[in-house]
């Protein structure tokens, strides 16, 4: 215990989330982050406040005020945490973008997960890599709107039940890996350019989207750049509009496309790495909460059946069916054999399994039981109307379905087991959950499906599959499930030249934080920035804003510089809007 409070705060939010997602969280690198960093926080900051005061849902600024987020300093998160557990969440983090089931999993325990680096000033419009920006100023205000918090964590709840497939996952580490290279200045470009060209060949070969890809395009069209209110007059709620200066002015021109937001909204891809050429207008937070129910009721966790079989079998990762009797069967599932209506007639699983009953592991059906995998026949029994499952122990007996009994179960699918019943498992409410056997031979057609030598056969009962979700039944039946990334953010290595910069950056932050100013100390700087750093825009920026506060001479001669540097077109726009904003302070 003492070990995990090392690596993060545990509180009345985080203690509940299960220890396999514990790998995923990484202690904030709050004294890696430069004097510049907290002086690209500030600009930001205080250029979205500006900006959406006037185009953002009400709830963001109101939730800026509840959640404490500094205008002037990249937040702590023990600081985020004291403040985000009065509304019932918590916040932890992470390095960078984390598997999407994951991902999800946190939102659904009320856990907001905040990539913890910090954007590049050459990236301060807008960065392809989640980071502090993003995540805590974008994502964090909004869930202090109660109704869109529910949504959120009601999103988390299906989304970590979708379903994925082989292709999500290659697609997650491409992204991952685009996104570190673009943020990292010391990338070389031809590594920028290959990972570029995998994430556009995968994005035009995913094939049918799996229920994870649909859930993507549900959470990116909504959470991450969504608009709320009218057609003709959205408002922006969504965190990656919220956190970019660019793409939140950007997404109200004309030329960006506004679309009602509905189920439809699961099959339009986006591409992370630019602006998103059409947004969804959700009139309001309820809508969000429909569709996504709208949605749910086409996932295999409700439909079940041969289908949700069969997206498992092409995951080829950790999933869960559900039979009528309650009975969870979750594992790697391999096959499944279906008859001419296309109802799963028998299901198996490769490797590790365990059996479960109401999200709760069966007591001797762990894995280290169900070591090699699992099968059973799936349905009624043939020429007897009663499914095993509603028989009472007198049908049970008419029908010689006993301890001791050497029987043959000839299903309606063409499965027959034989062999000697050795018991039955039933729930609470007397539900038969397993018939145990041993001496006992599966067969389908001419198949072996289940050989006496392989020792006690444990027959699933249940005559439908009614749900088929990824991961288990049981959250603590796999301790080690879902794989941290090898890709890892790259700790960006700073010059000698620039760590002078970034001290200057310091000074003046010193300035203002402490209020120990005079014209003579700003001079130097300056003299400085123009003999050393003269294509630096932002840290002349924040001298001129001292200078005009305090009526400073030099003001005149910062200006000049400024208005200079801005024949750069790169420039240009970030200068003027933090001039703009100095006037107004004024």
């Amino acid at each position: 215990m003492q070990l995990m409070e090392t690596h993060f705060e545990l509180n009345e939010v985080t203690k509940k989330l299960p220890k396999r997602l514990h790998k995923f969280i990484v202690k904030q690198p709050y004294e890696q982050y430069t004097a510049q960093n907290q002086a690209v926080w500030r600009y930001v900051m205080r250029m979205n406040i500006d900006y959406l005061s006037k185009v953002a849902h009400k709830s963001y600024l109101k939730g800026l005020e509840k959640t404490g987020i500094s205008l002037g300093t990249i937040p702590h998160m023990e600081g985020m945490n004291r403040i985000l557990k009065e509304i019932g969440w918590a916040a932890v983090s992470v390095d960078g973008f984390i598997p999407p089931n994951a991902f999800m999993e946190f939102q659904a325990y009320n856990v907001l997960v905040i990539a913890s680096d910090m954007r590049t000033i050459n990236h301060i419009e807008y960065t392809p890599a989640p980071d502090i920006i993003h995540e805590a100023a974008g994502h964090a205000p909004i869930i202090a709107n109660p109704e869109y918090a529910e949504y959120l964590r009601r999103f988390g709840e299906i989304g970590s039940k979708a379903i994925s497939s082989a292709k999500d996952y290659e697609m997650y580490e491409a992204i991952r890996l685009l996104s570190i290279l673009k943020e990292d200045p010391n990338s070389n470009q031809k590594e920028i350019d290959d990972a570029q060209k995998q994430v556009e060949y995968l994005q035009d070969n995913m094939g049918e989207l799996s229920e994870m890809a649909q859930i993507r395009n549900l959470h990116w069209w909504t959470v991450e750049y969504g608009l709320i209110g009218t057609l003709e007059k959205p408002k922006i709620y969504g965190a990656g509009l919220l956190s970019s200066i660019g793409e939140s002015a950007w997404c109200m021109k004309k030329e960006v496309k506004k679309v009602p937001y509905s189920i439809t909204a699961a099959n339009v891809n986006f591409d992370i790495t630019k602006p998103q050429p059409q947004l969804f207008v959700t009139p309001d937070f309820a809508h969000l909460s429909l569709v996504l129910e709208q949605y749910a009721n086409t996932m295999g966790i409700r439909t079940g059946g041969l289908k949700g079989v069969q997206k498992l079998i092409t995951s080829k990762n950790l999933g869960t069916i559900e039979l009528t009797t309650g009975l969870q069967v979750s594992g790697v599932f391999s096959n499944v054999i279906s008859d001419d209506k296309d109802k799963p007639i028998y299901i198996q699983t490769t490797g590790a399994t365990a059996l479960s009953n109401r999200d709760k592991e069966l007591i001797g059906h762990g894995i280290e039981y169900h070591a090699e995998g699992f099968g059973s026949p799936i349905g009624k029994l043939k020429g007897i109307n009663i499914p095993i499952e509603n028989m009472s122990p007198r049908d049970l007996e008419a029908y010689q379905i006993y301890e001791g009994k050497i029987i043959t179960l000839e299903f309606e699918g063409g499965v027959k087991v034989v062999g000697e019943v050795i018991t039955g498992t039933r729930d609470l409410r007397g539900i038969i959950q397993l018939i145990s056997f041993k001496n006992c031979t599966v067969t389908y057609q001419e198949k072996i499906l289940f050989d006496p030598t392989w020792g006690i056969y444990d027959m699933a009962v249940g005559k439908e599959i009614t749900s088929a979700f990824a991961g288990a039944a049981d959250v603590n039946s796999f301790e080690d499930v879902g794989k941290v990334s090898e890709t890892k953010t790259h700790k960006i290595i700073y010059s000698d030249k620039e760590k002078k910069l970034y001290k200057l950056y310091e000074t003046v932050r010193d300035f203002r934080t402490k209020a120990s100013i005079s014209e003579e100390k700003i001079k130097t700087i300056f003299l400085d920035l123009l003999t050393n750093f003269s294509n630096d825009w932002l840290l002349p920026l924040e001298l001129y804003e001292l200078s005009v506060d305090n009526s400073f001479k030099i003001q005149s001669k910062i200006l000049e510089h400024l208005v200079n540097l801005q024949k750069n077109k790169e420039y240009k726009n970030l200068i003027q809007n933090g001039l703009d904003l100095v006037k107004i302070n004024k």
